[in-house]
């Protein structure tokens, strides 16, 4: 007598029974693979939001409110323009314990005739710069030209096209690398591409005089020399420099970090209750269908099958359900996850990252194998009230 065949047959012969045992599977597996999957994304958009920051101290006009709207610009995408002198740059580089300090400047584009799309455009310096720089090099060989744009991977616009800000014409020349920031909307420049679009911006009403000066930047990123502590030259930046606020980029992490942490422990949260209750459901199935199946069992036990191997027979139909359960689970929450990957990280409003496709499958697979691994465990207890069946009593009890 084949176990495996046997076991085939009976679950194939009781879809219903089958497909209970597996759906009750497939909501646990749903849960473990989908939040695993969101928790994994969000610490891999958190890993890149460092990596992109890549400055120890930013400096922001103090009207800017620093750690609302210019985090935003980075979590979320959102469009917005503030200006400080250049100056700031120059004095920011005299700090001691400075070693690197690049400008960056925003212009927040509308949409409407005089522009394509709406897009947070950023000027850097090339040549100064170290944070953004690194990054669109690894997609473009060259500096950009005036007038070329890099966009980030979520700007409808492919490489060679053209786009208009504020009637300026564009050309894309990169298109960057997926960061699950706000970066990913953004459109970068080098400083006299900015130059020439603020021109036209203001031409167009967009004005970003802040007093007699014709040069302005957004922003100053501060790379602190090794062996100086970061949270003094804060400080002393904070001090001396007037109508700036100086942020330690850590301090932006940080928020971050605490939001990751609270979604972190309320899927795990979730999961442990869709444990503890899938396993209970579980057991008591389990036990209800051996009570159910008791005449077929002793019939099975009169024609020569042994304790053990029913048991066997039970434990691999349970093992069965829930590798079916567990592909259902992983396949209905991948349905669900990755199409609305931005709609997830829009309503978190935390950085959103999903892993590379070699930990989704491992994390798949291993799904897959806890859902086999859990139906048999839950069955050992209807294994072990099966193996205590009397044969001649339960055909007896039944006439």
């Amino acid at each position: 007598m084949k176990i495996f065949s046997l076991a085939v047959k009976n679950l194939v012969r009781k879809p219903v029974r089958t497909m209970v045992l597996a759906m009750i599977i497939a909501f646990l597996s749903l849960a473990v693979f989908g939040g695993s999957v969101v928790v994994l994304s969000l610490r891999s958009g958190l890993n890149s939001l460092e990596a992109r920051l890549g400055a120890d101290i930013i400096l922001v006009p103090s009207e800017a409110q620093s750690k609302v709207s210019f985090q935003n610009m980075f979590l979320q995408g959102t469009t917005g323009a503030f200006y400080m002198d250049e100056n700031v740059l120059e004095k920011a580089l005299e700090a001691d314990g400075v070693e690197k300090a690049a400008p960056q400047t925003f212009l927040a584009s509308l949409k409407a005739d005089c522009c394509s799309i709406k897009i947070q455009v950023i000027g850097i310096d090339p040549e100064q710069d170290f944070t953004v720089q690194p990054w669109i090099s690894r997609s473009l060989s060259r500096e950009m030209g005036d007038m070329d744009v890099a966009v980030g991977c979520k700007v409808e616009a492919e490489v060679g096209e053209i786009i208009r800000i504020y009637d300026e014409r564009c050309k894309v020349v990169a298109r960057l690398e997926t960061t699950g920031t706000g970066l990913d909307t953004a459109v970068y420049c080098n400083m006299e591409t900015m130059n020439h679009l603020l021109k036209a911006a203001e031409d167009k009403g967009v004005s970003h005089k802040i007093g007699s000066g014709d040069q302005v930047i957004s922003a100053v990123y501060v790379k602190v020399r090794d062996g100086y502590d970061i949270d003094s030259v804060n400080s002393w930046l904070n001090g001396h420099i007037r109508k700036v606020t100086a942020v330690r980029t850590r301090n932006m992490i940080t928020g971050v970090s605490d939001g990751l942490a609270g979604v972190s422990r309320t899927v795990t949260f979730l999961i442990a209750a869709v444990w503890v209750l899938a396993v209970v459901i579980l057991l008591l199935s389990f036990v209800l269908i051996i009570r159910e199946r008791s005449r077929e069992f002793a019939v099975l036990r009169l024609i020569g099958a042994s304790r053990r191997m029913l048991s066997g027979m039970v434990l691999l139909e349970s093992a069965l359900c829930g590798l079916l359960g567990g592909l259902i689970g992983v396949g209905v929450a991948a349905l669900l996850i990755f199409p609305f990957a931005q709609l997830i990280e829009s309503t978190l409003n935390l950085p959103y990252l999903i892993p590379d496709m070699g930990k989704i499958l491992l994390l798949a697979a291993g799904t897959v194998l806890l859902s086999i691994a859990v139906a048999p465990l839950s069955g050992m207890m209807a294994a072990y009230r099966l193996s205590r069946i009397d044969p001649g009593t339960t055909l007896r009890e039944g006439n």
